[in-house]
């Protein structure tokens, strides 16, 4: 876990990775939920503008590190197709980074849906795991482990779905945004350690020192309505 916690930190911290999370931010509200929440960031960061903010996550350590972080938000352990909230009880809803990691991603959707009060909006974030855009010497490699990384999940090119999701779901007035995250330097070699290791790495690591390393990554951002 300490590994992951430490790859969501350094992504966190990006000045691309805020100023994204703050365009998730609009408009949801005075009382939001974040589900798959992680450590808490998007939490910490609602409660401290006085919205009354709910972390929901599955990991228990996780739901730890977030409550010992950020004390003025609420955190549950729970299922992103069975939140601890009642029918139409919140004006926002936002997942990021989640639905790639779900069997049933349509649930979820539904489920918020369900938790949202007339008019509410949800935010949905999170890349294509198939759409990774690397500099290398050996491109044709790139694309086996690029593929065979987004294969080990449930539903790696869920945010591709995100659109027809929400409408599936009846939310309106839906719209995309596509926000890229570019990466030069060494800042970008864990990501690229998340796809494979060995020669590859090592060319990686050799154009990060030498100012040469390219890695961007295409962020989905879908946003609907919850009609009344």
């Amino acid at each position: 876990m300490s590994t992951l916690l430490t790859l969501l930190d350094a992504l966190d911290d990006l000045s691309q990775a805020r100023d994204l999370r703050e365009r998730t931010y609009r408009a949801l509200g005075d009382s939001v939920v974040d589900v798959g929440c992680g450590s808490g960031r998007a939490v910490g960061e609602l409660a401290a503008r006085g919205v009354r903010a709910i972390g929901v996550d599955l990991d228990p350590a996780m739901i730890e590190v977030a409550a010992e972080r950020w004390p003025a938000g609420e955190f549950h352990v729970a299922d992103a197709t069975a939140l601890p909230l009642d029918d139409g009880s919140v004006t926002g809803y936002r997942a990021d980074k989640l639905l790639h990691a779900l069997t049933e991603p349509e649930r979820a959707v539904a489920e918020a849906r369900r938790v949202l009060a007339s008019n509410g909006r949800a935010v949905l974030a999170g890349q294509d795991w198939d759409t990774f855009v690397i500099d290398s010497d050996d491109p044709g490699l790139v694309r086996t482990l690029v593929h065979a990384r987004a294969d080990a999940m449930p539903h790696p090119r869920a945010a591709r779905r995100y659109r027809n999701l929400l409408l599936d779901n009846g939310f309106v007035d839906v719209t995309v945004e596509v926000h890229t995250i570019v990466w030069t330097g060494r800042e970008g070699l864990p990501i690229l350690a998340n796809l494979g290791e060995g020669t590859w790495l090592d060319e990686q690591a050799a154009r990060a020192r030498d100012d040469r390393l390219f890695l961007a990554v295409p962020i989905f951002l879908a946003s609907g309505t919850r009609a009344g």
